[in-house]
């Protein structure tokens, strides 16, 4: 199998959002997200299957270092060898992969979060940097893209904390700030037991309408001159907008399941973009 044959196969495997956008992307550029996005799942990964916290420290150790070799020009593994000869061209540096593996660390480090703050500096380490990342493959051409993207990706990541409360409290992890718990009287063993309250139904009401406040700051960033180009993001943003919605309707029933959209309705979401250039 052929480096771009193994990050090919990563990126489908996923079955993620992303990978719908990717789809309408020139060969180059798509080469290069899927391989990025490939090293993103690949860290995710070591995160979310590997049940001893100390091997798993051990292998983002590992990738922290085989990032440093890859830009040194010696790139061991497959991921890395097929995004090396596409980074210089689409303005990727060896910082915003060590960003993503830090951000990944903090999830063996830390399972809870004081405040919102302290959970936008994990959000910006594992999605804003991504966002970023994404702009400059997309064919961004204005600097103040990248607030756009930094936002978007904050959005993102806050949609995801809500649909996976329920399998992230299989896992011990509480995303949701403990001083907005508190806010709405909401022990953390509620949670980790998986108990629905109309005060969890409140609580998880607050955080969606900040993902959708989010969701409109984002669009509102993004520059005229590269709205066509950040397609692929704005795919993205109708998928993971039309999700939150979804669980919005289901009245976040996400302790115990995991809310998903099909692939025809993500395909469908995307080529609306695509062809029509506006975000559901």
């Amino acid at each position: 199998m052929t480096p771009q044959q193994y990050v090919q196969e990563k990126a489908a495997a996923s079955g993620s959002s992303f990978y719908y956008a990717f789809l309408f992307l020139p060969a180059p550029r798509r080469a290069a997200i899927t391989a990025f996005y490939a090293f993103c799942r690949e860290v995710d990964d070591v995160v979310d299957e590997v049940q001893d916290a100390g091997v798993a420290a051990t292998k983002l150790a590992w990738w922290q270092a085989e990032v440093a070799k890859a830009w040194a020009g010696q790139p061991s593994h497959p991921v890395m060898q097929a995004l090396m000869p596409l980074a210089a061209d689409y303005r990727i540096e060896a910082r915003h992969l060590q960003a993503v593996i830090e951000g990944c660390q903090m999830d063996l480090e830390q399972t809870r979060y004081l405040d919102f703050a302290g959970l936008q500096r994990y959000c910006h380490l594992v999605a804003g940097i991504v966002g970023e990342v994404s702009a400059g493959i997309f064919g961004q051409t204005d600097a103040r893209t990248t607030a756009y993207a930094h936002k978007l990706g904050l959005a993102f990541q806050l949609t995801n904390i809500i649909r996976d409360v329920g399998e992230d409290a299989m896992r011990g992890r509480i995303y949701l700030p403990v001083s907005e718990l508190q806010q709405f009287d909401i022990k953390a063993h509620e949670v980790l037991k998986r108990t629905y309250s109309d005060r969890f139904t409140a609580l998880m009401r607050f955080q969606a309408a900040r993902a959708h406040q989010l969701y409109d700051e984002a669009l509102a960033l993004l520059p005229e001159a590269d709205r066509r180009a950040q397609k692929p993001g704005l795919m993205m943003a109708s998928i993971y907008r039309t999700l939150l919605r979804e669980i919005e309707r289901d009245n976040f029933q996400v302790l115990h399941q995991r809310v998903a959209l099909t692939p025809l309705r993500k395909l469908w979401l995307a080529w609306k973009v695509q062809a029509l250039g506006r975000v559901s």
